[in-house]
């Protein structure tokens, strides 16, 4: 007897047959049982040497992580870890930079550590299009959208960035500020950038503006959010009253620019990020900020992933975020 003819007389599929040999999770407890009973009653045994061959193809989950000092990834990445604690299925993490291609660090670790699926945190519609093609174990593309692609082993779990940018300039504008500052990355480049700044055009034309008063590019960390910040002060001056910044550590960096030119938080300038990290709610003043349910699409990724390495089409969603307003925005 062969897997198939268990497949064949247990009404299951060849994965659920082989999840179920293999001891891994993801089996509903009727398949199982169903199985098993075949299998005894058969008295099937296991190729081990077919299986040993197997395991050495594909032992992992790869991780590729698109940014070194991206503070909301580290904790994705803890929070992933300890959704994957019940599987033994062990993470193997690749950190790479901002701008490099996600989907070609990838390839690279298909052909040499041959993982049983990917995890991307953070990633390039352009890039997913250009390579993704050459890889044909599932994957899920972590805070950025994968449904306009269409490759069958792709999903993605992600915020709707375009609706949570412009709630974030709306309640700027509910508070009366019209001088705004965005600080994000470069909208040639970054996915991410590009669809926040959307969002922001969408707010500043639901109240008759054009433009902000403006939008400086940075790298997404803490020195980046501080150099923006610099570089605003010196175009807008006295003009600018409030900053949205497209992440937590880029508003944290621009309040320390901010209290180091003198000026008062959110007295003179009201500043909104982007993530809802932790580190926001222990800052002074405590941050004004659109929360991400990381937790939510920690275990989402993880739950889709394991599916899809069991044989679920790919599948995309969105995860709902959240207006959190502490002390960092003032009203006009």
């Amino acid at each position: 007897m062969t897997i198939k003819d268990l497949a064949r007389l247990s009404g299951y599929s060849l994965g659920t047959v082989s999840r179920v040999l293999n001891h891994q999770p993801n089996v509903s407890q009727k398949a199982r049982d169903t199985i098993m009973a075949i299998v005894d009653e058969a008295g099937f045994q296991l190729n081990n040497n077919a299986k040993n061959l197997k395991q050495q193809k594909s032992t992992s989950i790869a991780v590729v992580v698109k940014g070194r000092a991206n503070e909301l990834f580290s904790q994705l990445v803890e929070q992933i870890q300890a959704q994957m604690a019940g599987h033994d299925v062990p993470l193997l993490l690749h950190y790479i930079d901002e701008d490099d291609n996600e989907v070609r660090c990838a390839l690279q670790l298909c052909r040499e550590k041959k993982p049983l699926g990917i995890l991307f945190l953070g990633g390039t519609s352009e890039n997913f299009l250009a390579d993704f093609g050459e890889i044909h174990v599932p994957a899920v593309l972590v805070t950025n959208t994968a449904a306009h692609l269409d490759f069958p082993n792709l999903s993605s779990v992600s915020t709707d960035d375009v609706a949570a940018a412009c709630c974030a300039v709306s309640y700027l504008m509910e508070q009366g500020h019209r001088e705004v500052v965005i600080v994000g990355g470069d909208v040639e480049k970054s996915e991410i950038s590009h669809l926040r700044y959307q969002g922001c055009v969408r707010a500043f034309s639901a109240y008759h503006q054009t433009e902000p008063c403006s939008y400086e590019t940075t790298r997404f960390s803490f020195q980046g959010g501080y150099e923006a910040m610099e570089r605003a002060l010196c175009t807008c001056g006295e003009r600018v009253t409030a900053v949205f910044a497209m992440a937590d550590v880029l508003a944290i960096g621009a309040i320390r620019c901010i209290c180091d030119h003198g000026l008062r938080v959110p007295e003179d300038i009201s500043v909104i990020g982007f993530d809802g990290l932790p580190v926001g709610r222990f800052y002074r003043p405590k941050l004004t900020t659109i929360r991400q349910q990381t937790e939510q699409m920690a275990d989402a990724c993880v739950k889709i992933l394991l599916e899809g390495i069991g044989g679920t089409p790919a599948q995309h969603l969105v995860i709902p975020y959240e207006l959190t307003v502490y002390e960092s925005v003032g009203k006009l």
